[in-house]
């Protein structure tokens, strides 16, 4: 009788184990258009499994629809993460099809890309307000972060209770400036990095896997 409470009692533990184990994190990568959040989230994606998430351009809203890369496993100092990143298109108040025609675009495809733009941003505000644990705020540290939209985003990342890290982005320009998003939110902290050149990355993986983990 023993024998067979003891052998209930492994395969009880066995089982729990199994089902204990934790889904992915859905880390949604947020900020606002041209300020690199594919360009992280194939960085991210390349170091951890060697693919990539989506094409980067210069062009803005060249996501313009949600991507996901599953089961990247980030391990930092002793700690390990499983996420599940969710590349989000740049979110705006208003996108006019005019800017794309400065890119060599017709009117056409620049009212289509528009249009695929609003929805992309739509679609991301659905994503933040309901399917994601957590949230890299990607920020272009060249440009002025006290905007409607900035401040929208932010305010509604806390509203949810969700873990945030802002990244200052693009460290690697002549005009980066670090302080002045740490200054627009205090709040948070702002890690500096350039994804482009992989600059500062053991730091965003150390946060990465201490604020999701």
């Amino acid at each position: 009788m023993g024998l067979l409470t003891n052998l209930k009692d492994s395969i009880s533990r066995v089982t729990d184990g199994l089902f204990a184990a934790e889904e992915p994190k859905r880390i949604g990568i947020y900020g606002p258009p041209n300020a690199g959040k594919t360009t992280l989230a194939n960085r991210i994606a390349r170091d951890w499994t060697g693919d990539a998430v989506g094409p980067e351009s210069h062009i803005p809203h060249e996501t313009r629809r949600a991507r996901r890369k599953e089961n990247v496993e980030i391990e930092r100092n002793g700690r390990k993460v499983t996420i599940d990143i969710v590349d989000t298109p740049g979110v705006t108040t208003k996108v006019d099809y005019k800017e794309f025609l400065d890119h060599d675009m017709d009117k056409d495809d620049a009212v289509r890309r528009s249009r695929e733009a609003t929805e992309g941003v739509a679609e991301a505000m659905h994503w933040l307000r309901e399917d994601v644990d957590g949230v890299i705020y990607v920020l272009d540290s060249t440009t002025d972060p006290f905007t409607q939209v900035n401040t929208m985003l932010i305010g509604i990342i806390e509203s949810q209770d969700l873990p945030a890290l802002i990244l200052a982005n693009k460290t690697d320009l002549p005009d980066s400036d670090v302080k002045q998003i740490a200054n627009a939110f205090p709040q948070h902290e702002t890690i500096p990095l350039s994804a482009l050149e992989g600059e500062n990355m053991d730091e965003v993986y150390t946060k990465i896997a201490e604020y999701f983990g």
